[in-house]
């Protein structure tokens, strides 16, 4: 009884998802090809049927690295800290309850916050692709670090005991043998953290901007991000085509909207992969 419940609970679960993916592919795959992946909407008005995502998925890219280049050694030394060095303190209570009430924080709340910071050095309308990377870190920490922190509690005392008995001086031992036997999970919970901002669109909307344009500088000028382009070109609705004797198509906006989609899925995915090929590789080998 307990297997056929379980079994059954699993295919609700997956009902949502293969609908979900199934409804992105069908409608996103007719537009997803190479001239959409390599051109930018600049030149781009109406109905025509041109333009890109080649300037968005330049600006994810870029926001999304610089905000795992923030989180992820934030995030991994602070749990360190409240797992090896101070459990049961003050200060690594006080450091657990803001991480969790940092979980909880709207995405909005975390743009205006990098906005507003931004603001004080460079006043007022500065947007670039730095201040999207801060916005995203400040909702990337708190899951770094309790992911990592629940994967460094599941290492066995008994390999620290063993390190220690050999000399091992202690921030050795967690690098070499504490943080080695967690690499799977931290790796996992980073690309969880990575795939939870990749798609947000409130904070890049107010910190990052939008452009039609390609911008490879992430510390000058506006950028645009693949949620942000879905958000602008779903928002803009059907065209109208009045005019017979010029090449319209209606449904443009949508249609890229959803190939946008598409690609972002598939980034995530590809995230995730690599993930696990990380995993794979630097996972300590199990002797025989």
């Amino acid at each position: 009884m307990m297997t056929v419940l379980v079994s059954t609970a699993f295919g609700i679960a997956l009902v949502p998802l293969v609908w979900l993916l199934w409804t992105v592919v069908g409608r996103g795959i007719g537009r997803l090809d190479p001239y959409f992946l390599l051109h930018s909407m600049r030149g781009v008005f109406g109905g025509m049927d041109a333009g890109g995502i080649y300037h968005a998925i330049i600006g994810t890219v870029w926001v999304t690295v610089g905000a795992a280049v923030i989180s992820v050694p934030v995030g991994i030394l602070a749990a360190i800290y409240l797992v090896e060095y101070g459990a049961g303190g003050r200060l690594a209570r006080a450091v657990t309850f803001f991480v969790d009430v940092m979980t909880g924080i709207p995405s909005i709340v975390a743009g205006l916050f990098a906005y507003a910071l931004f603001s004080l050095f460079l006043g007022p309308g500065a947007h670039f692709g730095a201040i999207g990377a801060v916005a995203l870190s400040v909702l990337m920490i708190p899951v770094v670090v309790r992911s990592t922190e629940e994967m460094l509690k599941l290492v066995p005392n008994e390999l620290r005991e063993a390190a220690y008995a050999l000399g091992v001086p202690k921030w050795l031992t967690v690098i070499k043998v504490v943080l080695r036997t967690a690499i799977a999970g931290i790796t996992t919970g980073v690309m969880l953290a990575v795939s939870r901002v990749v798609g947000e669109t409130a904070p890049l909307l107010l910190t990052v901007g939008v452009i039609d344009s390609i911008n490879f500088n992430p510390f000058e000028g506006r950028m645009m991000t693949l949620p942000v382009y879905v958000y602008r070109q779903f928002t803009a609705g059907l065209v109208p085509c009045n005019n017979p004797n010029v090449t319209c198509i209606p449904t443009i906006n949508y249609d890229r909207a959803w190939a946008a989609a598409l690609t972002l899925i598939l980034i995530v995915m590809i995230l995730n992969l690599v993930a696990r090929l990380v995993s794979r590789l630097f996972a300590p080998k199990i002797r025989s």
